[in-house]
Protein backbone atom coordinates (compact mmCIF):
# COMPACT_ATOMS: atom_id res chain seq x y z
CA UNK A 1 0.00 0.00 0.00
CA UNK A 2 0.99 3.37 -0.86
CA UNK A 3 -0.97 5.44 0.88
CA UNK A 4 1.15 7.25 4.32
CA UNK A 5 0.61 5.96 7.96
CA UNK A 6 2.27 6.79 10.89
CA UNK A 7 0.66 6.08 15.02
CA UNK A 8 -0.91 8.88 15.81
CA UNK A 9 -1.55 7.97 19.37
CA UNK A 10 -2.09 5.42 21.80
CA UNK A 11 -5.14 5.67 23.90
CA UNK A 12 -4.64 4.67 27.42
CA UNK A 13 -8.03 3.93 30.17
CA UNK A 14 -8.39 5.51 33.16
CA UNK A 15 -10.48 5.99 35.90
CA UNK A 16 -9.41 9.91 36.46
CA UNK A 17 -7.18 11.48 33.78
CA UNK A 18 -5.68 13.87 37.06
CA UNK A 19 -4.80 10.51 39.19
CA UNK A 20 -2.96 8.75 35.60
CA UNK A 21 -1.54 12.24 34.04
CA UNK A 22 1.25 12.53 37.12
CA UNK A 23 2.35 8.96 36.10
CA UNK A 24 3.07 10.65 32.02
CA UNK A 25 4.89 14.42 33.53
CA UNK A 26 7.00 11.99 35.31
CA UNK A 27 7.76 10.31 31.88
CA UNK A 28 8.75 14.27 30.71
CA UNK A 29 5.53 14.43 29.23
CA UNK A 30 3.98 17.94 28.35
CA UNK A 31 0.18 18.34 28.16
CA UNK A 32 -1.06 19.44 24.95
CA UNK A 33 -5.17 18.99 25.16
CA UNK A 34 -7.82 18.27 27.32
CA UNK A 35 -11.77 18.22 26.05
CA UNK A 36 -14.48 16.40 27.13
CA UNK A 37 -16.92 14.18 24.31
CA UNK A 38 -20.51 15.34 24.67
CA UNK A 39 -20.38 14.41 28.43
CA UNK A 40 -19.07 10.88 27.88
CA UNK A 41 -16.10 10.65 28.38
CA UNK A 42 -12.53 12.78 28.74
CA UNK A 43 -9.32 13.00 26.99
CA UNK A 44 -6.12 14.20 27.33
CA UNK A 45 -3.46 14.37 24.78
CA UNK A 46 0.39 14.51 25.86
CA UNK A 47 3.63 14.51 24.39
CA UNK A 48 7.43 14.39 24.66
CA UNK A 49 8.19 17.54 22.72
CA UNK A 50 9.79 16.23 19.78
CA UNK A 51 8.03 14.94 16.29
CA UNK A 52 7.10 11.58 17.30
CA UNK A 53 3.68 9.74 18.48
CA UNK A 54 0.97 11.24 21.47
CA UNK A 55 0.03 9.31 24.50
CA UNK A 56 -3.77 9.71 25.00
CA UNK A 57 -5.59 9.14 28.77
CA UNK A 58 -9.56 8.88 28.29
CA UNK A 59 -11.42 8.68 31.84
CA UNK A 60 -15.58 8.14 31.90
CA UNK A 61 -17.25 11.25 32.32
CA UNK A 62 -21.27 9.24 32.38
CA UNK A 63 -22.13 6.21 34.02
CA UNK A 64 -22.74 3.62 31.07
CA UNK A 65 -20.37 4.24 27.97
CA UNK A 66 -17.85 1.86 26.04
CA UNK A 67 -15.09 3.11 28.20
CA UNK A 68 -17.04 2.39 31.44
CA UNK A 69 -17.98 -1.64 29.96
CA UNK A 70 -14.21 -1.79 29.15
CA UNK A 71 -12.75 -0.45 32.48
CA UNK A 72 -15.28 -3.21 34.45
CA UNK A 73 -13.98 -5.60 31.99
CA UNK A 74 -10.58 -5.05 31.81
CA UNK A 75 -9.11 -2.20 34.47
CA UNK A 76 -7.08 0.57 33.44
CA UNK A 77 -4.44 0.06 30.37
CA UNK A 78 -3.98 0.33 27.16
CA UNK A 79 -7.55 0.95 24.93
CA UNK A 80 -6.59 1.70 21.46
CA UNK A 81 -3.55 2.63 18.83
CA UNK A 82 -4.84 5.44 16.46
CA UNK A 83 -3.27 5.41 13.01
CA UNK A 84 -3.09 8.56 11.15
CA UNK A 85 -3.54 7.82 7.22
CA UNK A 86 -3.49 9.77 4.81
CA UNK A 87 -6.28 8.20 2.67
CA UNK A 88 -8.93 5.88 4.47
CA UNK A 89 -10.65 4.82 1.64
CA UNK A 90 -7.43 3.30 0.58
CA UNK A 91 -6.71 2.18 3.57
CA UNK A 92 -10.04 0.08 4.42
CA UNK A 93 -9.74 -1.19 0.27
CA UNK A 94 -6.27 -2.86 1.65
CA UNK A 95 -7.52 -4.08 4.98
CA UNK A 96 -10.69 -5.65 3.87
CA UNK A 97 -8.50 -7.09 0.44
CA UNK A 98 -6.93 -8.64 2.68
CA UNK A 99 -9.79 -10.33 5.00
CA UNK A 100 -9.55 -7.76 7.70
CA UNK A 101 -12.78 -6.20 9.34
CA UNK A 102 -13.33 -2.89 9.57
CA UNK A 103 -16.00 -1.71 11.83
CA UNK A 104 -17.84 1.26 12.84
CA UNK A 105 -16.72 3.88 10.06
CA UNK A 106 -17.99 7.53 10.58
CA UNK A 107 -17.39 11.09 9.01
CA UNK A 108 -17.13 14.29 11.18
CA UNK A 109 -16.58 17.45 10.45
CA UNK A 110 -12.66 17.57 10.12
CA UNK A 111 -12.19 14.30 10.43
CA UNK A 112 -13.15 10.38 9.35
CA UNK A 113 -12.45 7.18 11.51
CA UNK A 114 -13.18 4.05 11.60
CA UNK A 115 -11.86 0.82 14.04
CA UNK A 116 -10.35 -2.70 13.56
CA UNK A 117 -11.66 -4.77 15.96
CA UNK A 118 -9.93 -6.30 18.94
CA UNK A 119 -10.82 -9.52 17.24
CA UNK A 120 -8.21 -9.49 14.84
CA UNK A 121 -4.72 -11.29 15.09
CA UNK A 122 -2.88 -8.83 16.98
CA UNK A 123 -5.62 -8.39 19.58
CA UNK A 124 -5.54 -4.34 19.62
CA UNK A 125 -8.33 -2.13 18.58
CA UNK A 126 -6.86 0.16 15.48
CA UNK A 127 -8.42 3.22 15.39
CA UNK A 128 -7.88 4.66 11.74
CA UNK A 129 -8.29 8.53 11.16
CA UNK A 130 -7.71 10.33 8.20
CA UNK A 131 -7.52 14.49 9.15
CA UNK A 132 -9.89 16.29 6.85
CA UNK A 133 -8.18 20.56 5.87
CA UNK A 134 -10.29 21.70 8.33
CA UNK A 135 -9.70 19.83 11.16
CA UNK A 136 -7.34 22.49 12.64
CA UNK A 137 -9.93 25.44 12.10
CA UNK A 138 -10.67 26.09 16.22
CA UNK A 139 -8.07 23.84 17.44
CA UNK A 140 -4.67 24.43 19.09
CA UNK A 141 -1.90 24.78 16.80
CA UNK A 142 -0.99 22.27 14.42
CA UNK A 143 2.53 21.70 16.16
CA UNK A 144 -0.14 20.23 18.85
CA UNK A 145 -2.67 18.60 16.50
CA UNK A 146 -0.18 16.19 14.51
CA UNK A 147 2.60 14.32 14.86
CA UNK A 148 5.42 16.94 13.44
CA UNK A 149 2.96 19.52 13.15
CA UNK A 150 1.44 18.64 9.47
CA UNK A 151 -1.34 16.14 8.51
CA UNK A 152 -0.32 13.19 6.49
CA UNK A 153 -1.52 14.03 2.71
CA UNK A 154 -1.19 11.87 -0.01
CA UNK A 155 0.52 12.79 -3.69
CA UNK A 156 -2.72 13.81 -4.64
CA UNK A 157 -3.44 16.32 -2.43
CA UNK A 158 -1.69 20.18 -2.61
Amino acid sequence: METPIRVDHTGIAVEAIENAEPVLFALGCRKLTEDSVKGRFRWAQYDFGRDASRLELIAPEAEETFLTDFLDEYGPGLHHVTLEVADIDAVIEALEAADIDVVDYAEFSGWTEAFLSPANPTGTLFQLMEYHDDYAEGRPPADDLYVDGTRLTTADDP
